[in-house]
This record gives C-alpha cells, structure tokens and sequence, in this order.
C-alpha cells in the first residue's frame, strides 16, 4: 500500500520472516557490529522486492513502483557493502537468492503468487538470512548453519498452512488435514536430525493449528497468535541449538 508516498509493503508476516531466521542465526553464533548494518541490507533488499514486484503486475503509477524499488535498492546496497567487504563468503549466497527470486518473478508475472511452490520459495528467501547472519557471527557452512536455514524453514511453511486454513482454504477440509498433517510431521523431523528437544519450538504451532485450522478467526487475532509463536520459536530454538 501506499502510505504518505512512501511504499509499504502489506504482508505483514513478511516482517517476522526477515527478522526471526536472522537473529535466529546471529544468536547462534558471536553476535558483531556487522549485523547491523547487514540486517539494514537484508530488510531493504525486502523492501525493494515489494515494488519491483508490483511494477511487474500494474500498469499504472509504474514510474512511482521503480522509483521506490530504485531508493530501497540503493539503500540496501550501501549497507551490505561493509558486510560483504569484510566477509566475502557472503556473496556465495547471492545465485540462491537470485534463482529463487526469479521464481516468483515468473508466479507474478502470470498471477500466480498464492501457488504453493511461490510460497515456498519465498520463504526459503526469508531463510537464508539466518545463515547469512550466523556465518558473520563466526559460523561456518556447517551443520548448524543448515539446521537453522532448516528449521526457519519449518516454523514459517507451517504460518503458511495455518493462515490459509483460517482464511483463504478454511472451508476446505483437504487443506485443514494438510495443515495438521505437516505440524504433526514437523515435530518427528528434530528427532530425525539428532535434535529431539527442538520439537519444543513446534509445539505452539502445532496446537495452533488443531485448534484454529477451519475456524473463523478475526485477522488481529491470527496476527498476535503469529507473533507469539514466532517469538517462542526464536527464543527456545537459539536456547536448543547452543546446547
């Protein structure tokens, strides 16, 4: 939407996604200065995203859509370029971004952004904040930089399934099974991995789901339920993988 001349976008789960798997990362590793100013470049390259994006699908105000996509760009930029001078390893994570957002330039382009193979795609984007941010805070490409791109991951596909099954799919009773079906699979995968007490992270979300998955739930509700399970999920997971 368009607030004040300024471009904002109105996803607003969009907002945890950035912000969650990249603390989720830098606090699982030596937080520095650095993320900072890399966490400025992550969250405008995300805003920029937005009308570069809506430039692709309107036909009117484009030159207001490239202009805003142009100054979040720049912005993001500026920022990254210390994070990425000092650590160069970062530029490794520049062709999966860019492949993945070539995916859903194509599901904009052809109007199909609520295709769940978009949805997955964006939020592998979303993750890759978090190793990005635990390989500056002294990580490596080692398995925990996978486990936290794996179970941001999880957490977030799972936001997915539980809004849909409130909103858009909340009369199909298909969906609402593939809803309870992935929390319940979802809370098998860290014993899976040797993590067992990570499935703590994915309780919340899981009674979440049972219990509100086919039901009318007014939007601000769904928001702080969404936030709380983001935050719980953020905190128990840095608490689990120190370990």
């Amino acid at each position: 939407m368009k607030t004040k001349g300024f471009v904002i976008p109105h996803e607003h789960g969009a907002w945890a996604m950035v912000s969650v798997p990249f603390l989720f990362g830098m606090m699982a590793g030596q937080p520095q200065w650095l993320h900072l100013p890399l966490f400025m470049g992550w969250l405008f390259l995300y805003l920029s995203s937005y009308p570069f994006l809506q430039l692709l699908k309107r036909t009117t105000n484009r030159e207001h859509w490239l202009r805003w996509g142009l100054i979040y760009g720049a912005i993001s930029l500026l920022c990254l370029i210390p994070s990425v001078i000092l650590n160069p390893s970062l530029f490794y994570f520049g062709p999966l971004l860019l492949g993945l957002l070539m995916i859903n330039i194509w599901h904009t382009k052809h109007k199909s952004e609520r295709a769940m193979l978009n949805n997955i795609c964006a939020i592998l984007i979303f993750s890759v904040g978090g190793p990005a941010a635990y390989l500056l805070s002294g990580g490596g490409w080692d398995r925990t930089m996978a486990l936290i791109m794996l179970f941001s991951f999880l957490h977030f596909m799972g936001s997915v399934f539980f809004v849909k099954s409130v909103f858009r799919e909340r009369k199909n009773l298909r969906w609402i099974n593939y809803s309870r079906i992935y929390h319940v699979v979802v809370l098998i995968i860290p014993f899976i991995v040797g993590l067992p007490w990570l499935f703590i992270a994915f309780i919340f979300s899981t009674v979440r789901s049972f219990i509100f998955a086919g039901e009318i739930v007014r939007p601000w509700k769904v928001g702080i339920i969404e936030i709380i399970g983001a935050v719980q999920f953020l905190v128990l997971s840095v608490a689990i993988i120190q370990q």
